[in-house]
């Protein structure tokens, strides 16, 4: 049945979903934080419903952490930059298993750990000459 709807189709080709230009780690790092700052919070309270609040929201910002991270890895990064940088697919290989380290727990380590995976690819992300015409926020 969808190979009848489809038939007249044209094939479309395009780097991403929708080229906007907009690519940068601090969206992946956004959603760290927030994992690091709700598992204090989740520490630092002892209301039950609180606490499992601060769980679920954990773990939707560590999902998110993946998505962005995920877009990076497959829409902004060229193979031009993993041959630059051949660190790079190990990079985000342990930065996304790191969110999902984030996920299982509530030991801060992981999100700790897991922001200085994402600083580390940030660092690569502004180095590249694309990265100065898509990034928002620049290092400082």
């Amino acid at each position: 049945m969808l190979s009848r709807l489809f038939a007249g189709a044209t094939v479309a080709h395009a780097h991403c979903d929708l080229y906007c230009g907009v690519y940068d780690p601090a969206q992946a790092k956004i959603e760290a934080l927030s994992c690091l700052k709700t598992i204090q919070k989740y520490h630092d309270s002892d209301d039950e419903h609180f606490k499992a609040r601060c769980i679920i929201i954990k773990e939707q910002r560590a999902e998110e952490v993946k998505h962005h991270l995920m877009v990076l890895w497959a829409d902004f990064f060229a193979p031009a930059h993993f041959e630059e940088f051949p660190q790079l697919h190990q990079m985000f290989w342990d930065a996304i298993h790191g969110a999902g380290d984030v996920k299982k727990s509530l030991d801060a380590a992981p999100a700790e750990a897991l922001l200085a995976k994402i600083d580390e690819i940030a660092d690569i992300f502004w180095q590249t000459e694309k990265a100065k015409g898509m990034g928002v926020y620049p290092p400082s």
